[in-house]
């Protein structure tokens, strides 16, 4: 079975139902999803969970307290994982927590 993994990005204008894709090797199901602000991270991050994804792994735009809301959204259920950026190129070089809190 293969396993089922999130990457999740955070950018204005996103729509979790619009901005999505799966990518499935026989190795990995890796779900791509784009959220509009850290609420929305939770609430996705949670029905992911739901369908059996075990890792979420969370874009550099989220900014320490984004991670921390996933995470409590999801609890010892899921993984979650970061990469990061001190200040992200694709956000005029702010955190997200500048932005999306």
């Amino acid at each position: 079975m293969a396993l089922k993994a999130v990457f999740m990005f955070v950018a204005p204008e996103s729509d979790a139902e619009k901005h999505r894709t799966v990518v499935k090797t026989p190795a990995v199901e890796l779900t791509v999803v784009g959220v509009n602000n850290y609420a929305e991270a939770a609430h996705e991050a949670k029905k992911l969970v739901d369908q059996g994804n075990v890792a979420i792994e969370l874009c550099a735009g989220f900014g320490c307290e984004g991670v921390a809301i996933v995470k409590k959204a999801v609890g010892n259920n899921a993984a979650v994982g970061a990469v990061r950026f001190d200040n992200h190129p694709g956000l005029e070089f702010k955190s997200g927590d500048e932005i999306f809190s």
